[in-house]
């Protein structure tokens, strides 16, 4: 006797892939779809990939040679032989430390005055110094050129010792290294880390969470119903920056307080000018957040794009974790047209470097320019929206 087969259960198949057609279609019609799935994942693997890098290639360490001997310029010429740091020649140590002090160069080998007669004497003295803040990078930085100079003693003693018809062990120690660090006496990550923190939580309460709430507004119909109003545009883009503004400085007041009590983290520069600094990075950010809602409309793209836009490279991109110096030309660009980046480089120099008048002024003034920009852009955006 045949089984009867229940009714439908023939076609389950063709239902399925109708299923499956529709809903590839609903996937391709909307591009916000594609972008989330195709589009970021080959950012987050190009940003990753070429972004995220610990090594230390060519950074610039001072050599200030007072000495003007043969003998001294052989002491550095190992410097020269690796790729790791990157010799720069200079004549006094005041220049080299004004330098350092704007984060031109990353360290200073100083080779003193006397350094011939006392070498002949067995007690010669070299002083490397290096820029503290990424103790990470501080660390590499010493083992390559404290490295580069203890070979060199070695080699120098091992000659004399067999000039001397002596053992090498004899001779020894006839170079001292003198090390230092700038600027992280405690040699922690933590001094590093944390303003980097402050830079990526006021990313998120400017950018990330204006672009979400406003995007929602949108979806929600509040702005139009205030654009029939007599309000005018910039009214109404001004009552929503100072509301955001307020909360970005809430939240910064504390972090410097979890910075100072609970991490140690020192403050070297001036409260007045991490302040006024913070107020114009948070109008970056929240003008940042005001174009990516307005041109959006939609919470979950707003929040993509926000999240593809600001945090992330905020994130990977902006000196936070390594120095940009490390990794390739077109991924510093990158990083460089970020306001992360410049907020990145001031708030640390505020905390650990103290007041280098030329940073500040140099960093206050383009996160000026970009809010003028953005919050520009964000007022047109609306104007458009409106006519």
């Amino acid at each position: 006797m045949t089984r009867q087969k229940e009714p439908g259960s023939s076609d389950g198949g063709a239902r399925l892939r109708a299923l499956v057609r529709k809903e590839f279609r609903q996937l391709l019609r909307d591009a916000s779809n594609l972008a989330i799935g195709v589009a970021l994942p080959i950012v987050l693997i190009l940003i990753f990939g070429y972004g995220l890098s610990l090594d230390v290639k060519n950074a610039p360490v001072a050599v200030v040679l007072e000495d003007a001997s043969p003998t001294a310029a052989n002491a550095v010429a190992g410097l020269m032989n690796t790729t790791a740091v990157a010799p720069v020649l200079l004549g006094s140590m005041r220049e080299a430390e004004q330098l350092m002090t704007e984060r031109r160069v990353d360290g200073i080998v100083r080779i003193p005055a006397d350094f011939s007669r006392r070498l002949a004497q067995g007690d010669a003295h070299v002083q490397v110094l290096v820029h503290g803040t990424d103790a990470n990078r501080a660390g590499i930085i010493l083992q390559y050129t404290s490295g580069a100079l203890a070979q060199w003693g070695a080699i120098q003693a091992d000659r004399q010792g067999r000039e001397a018809n002596a053992p090498a062990a004899a001779a020894a120690g006839m170079v001292t290294i003198e090390q230092r660090m700038w600027y992280n006496a405690a040699n922690t990550s933590t001094w590093y880390l944390v303003p980097g923190l402050i830079v990526l939580i006021m990313t998120l309460v400017g950018a990330f969470l204006t672009a979400l709430v406003m995007a929602r507004e949108w979806e929600r119909g509040t702005l139009e119903a205030l654009f029939v109003t007599p309000v005018r545009p910039g009214e109404i883009l001004l009552a929503k920056i100072i509301p955001y503004v307020t909360v970005g400085m809430g939240g910064l007041a504390l972090c410097l307080l979890a910075a100072r009590f609970l991490f140690h983290v020192p403050m070297q520069g001036s409260l007045v000018v991490l302040l006024l600094a913070s107020v114009l990075y948070l109008f970056v950010a929240v003008g940042m957040g005001l174009v990516i809602s307005s041109v959006t409309r939609n919470q979950f793209l707003a929040s993509q794009v926000a999240l593809l836009s600001s945090f992330m490279p905020s994130l990977m991109l902006s000196g936070f974790l390594f120095d940009l110096r490390n990794v390739p030309r077109v991924i510093q660009y990158v990083g460089n047209a970020l306001p992360a980046t410049y907020f990145m480089e001031l708030i640390k120099t505020l905390f650990l470097a103290g007041n280098v008048w030329p940073l500040i002024f140099k960093n206050c003034a383009i996160l000026a320019a970009y809010a003028v920009l953005l919050l520009g852009v964000a007022r047109a955006v609306t104007r458009k929206q409106l006519d």
